[in-house]
């Protein structure tokens, strides 16, 4: 059995709203889900431990129907699978009131997941969880920009921080910048990244207990979040389309 806001938590997190077709992998009662966005700019991967299914391998191709089916279910959830030779076939899922069946796909159908070269670090950071509700609501109150600028810079006190920068910095354009402390190697970083693409990773991860942000001077970000479920893990690239 598992609770139903656990399921919906781990599936968010990985679709996004955008990302649809996906293996999940079952292993020892550890599930693990590698996706990477249709542009390409986000590559991750979502672990749920204890997680009640038999090893296999399951092809997801539209992740948004069977979010569908998740929803309308409620309390614990019964997981099972059909299965036809060595072929897995349908997720079952039922409630006290609901059985639902989800088709499943042909893995052959399910697109590869690219890779990440993990650079060094040169930033480290915390989040609580008030971080990340702030910046929620930080790019909430820019809705329609999308520009996002992270910098690496001193504050009145003269210790390093990072800020976190929405809208455009240049002119009278409005902005929002939010200060994060941690440990900051280099300064003079100036880095740009999608906005709506970061507040929707907060927004599926804000019931997370753990967080941290990495930065790298080669223009990746790493966003990782850690419940008593699961591990959520994001890398980000830079903007491409920018004069920065």
């Amino acid at each position: 059995m598992i609770n139903k806001g656990v399921l919906q938590s781990v599936i968010n997190k990985y679709h996004l709203g955008i990302n649809s077709s996906v293996k999940w992998v079952i292993k020892d009662n550890q599930l693990t889900i590698d996706f990477m966005t249709p542009t390409k700019d986000v590559i991750g991967n979502v672990i749920c431990n204890d997680f009640p299914l038999e090893d296999s391998k399951l092809a997801i191709f539209d992740t948004k129907k069977l979010l569908n089916l998740v929803n309308i279910c409620s309390g614990d959830l019964l997981l099972e699978l059909d299965k036809r030779k060595e072929t897995f076939t349908k997720l079952k899922i039922s409630d006290l009131n609901y059985n639902v069946n989800y088709a499943l796909s042909d893995p052959l159908l399910i697109g590869k997941v690219g890779t990440v070269n993990v650079p060094d670090w040169c930033v480290e950071i915390d989040l609580v969880v008030e971080d990340v509700e702030n910046l929620v609501k930080a790019k909430s109150a820019l809705q329609g920009i999308d520009n996002l600028t992270v910098n690496t810079t001193t504050d009145l006190d003269g210790e390093n921080v990072c800020e976190i920068v929405f809208g455009d910095e240049q002119g009278h354009n409005n902005k929002i910048t939010y200060q994060l402390k941690g440990n900051i190697e280099e300064l003079g970083l100036n880095i740009p990244f999608n906005s709506d693409t970061f507040k929707t990773i907060l927004n599926f991860n804000k019931d997370m207990e753990e967080g941290k942000l990495y930065l790298s001077n080669m223009g990746l970000m790493k966003l990782e979040f850690k419940t008593d479920d699961t591990v959520s893990e994001y890398f980000l690239i830079r903007k491409a389309e920018t004069s920065y």
